[in-house]
């Protein structure tokens, strides 16, 4: 008996510890660029290399920023791996995105929602803090099909020109994520058009190490470090980030990485996309 009870525990053990073990993620966040025609940097020859880049690099989950519908379509139809989640910011399929991508075999889409950044974040389009960009916020909750592990993912664009704007983009953002079941591994990606670790949109979100910038924990930093902005021109040298990827109850990434992908002088985005490895406990 003694033994059968010993094997029952251990059983029990292993069973418990296989259904709760850590899930390892690669998060990516990247502005596409919405998509032109107009050369030498158009859609349509963006696209390939962007495909290459994406393939490469891999992600399990990625935000993206100013994508357009037929561009979203564009890219899911070349990398039927991943489904992803979004509206226009001008309502349905108007406007640019921040659309999320998935791999669809090992994440399920639990809910999700968008949001606008302005005094009316509920009214599709809405502007209240001198942007003329309209701009916004989509986040969805996962599921791991494998273990059952749920976490967040929010994706946003931060205005490009109003400083203050950006102040109350990131007073809103914290304000509505900490409205989500803190208990769950947080995430969120985007283009804030501020430089981390100097802007104060980026000391709101970072305050008291509520939300935790990964490129500041990562264990190892992969890759050349460049600015995130190339202006399809080149890579500039040095820690010029506007595009962060945030964590909260996350452990400190195993590494990190700006992804400087080209092919000869084209670039398939004037942003280089961040990609880093994640354990969700």
């Amino acid at each position: 008996m003694p033994t059968r009870a010993f094997f029952l525990i251990t059983l029990t053990a292993f069973l418990f510890s296989s259904s709760h073990a850590a899930e390892t993620l690669r998060v990516m966040t990247y502005n596409l660029r919405y998509a032109s025609t107009n050369k030498p940097n158009a859609w349509v020859d963006r696209l390939p290399i962007m495909k290459q880049c994406l393939t490469e690099a891999a992600p399990d989950i990625f935000g993206t920023q100013e994508g357009l519908y037929h561009q979203l379509k564009d890219l899911e139809g070349e990398l039927p791996q991943y489904r992803w989640i979004g509206t226009g910011r001008d309502g349905g399929s108007r406007g640019e995105f921040m659309a999320i991508f998935y791999r669809h075999d090992r994440f399920e889409p639990m809910e999700y929602d968008h949001f606008w950044l302005s005094d009316t974040p509920e009214v599709i389009g809405s502007t209240t803090w001198g942007h003329s960009n309209r701009r916004m916020v989509t986040w969805v909750r996962f599921k791991v099909q494998k273990s059952g592990a749920e976490f967040y993912l929010v994706n946003t664009h931060f205005d490009h020109q109003v400083q203050p704007a950006r102040e109350k983009a990131a007073e809103l953002l914290l304000t509505r994520v900490k409205k989500l079941k803190s208990d769950l591994p947080l995430i969120v990606t985007g283009d804030f058009n501020a430089k981390a670790g100097t802007n104060k949109a980026y000391e709101t979100l970072t305050a008291e190490n509520w939300l935790t910038d990964v490129w500041n924990t990562a264990k190892e930093k992969r890759g050349e470090i460049v600015a995130t902005f190339n202006n399809f021109q080149r890579a500039i040298p040095g820690d010029n980030r506007i595009d962060w990827i945030l964590t909260r109850n996350i452990e400190a990434p195993a590494w990190i990485q700006i992804v400087t992908c080209s092919k000869g002088e084209q670039f398939p985005s004037d942003h280089f996309p961040v990609i880093t490895e994640l354990t969700l406990k």
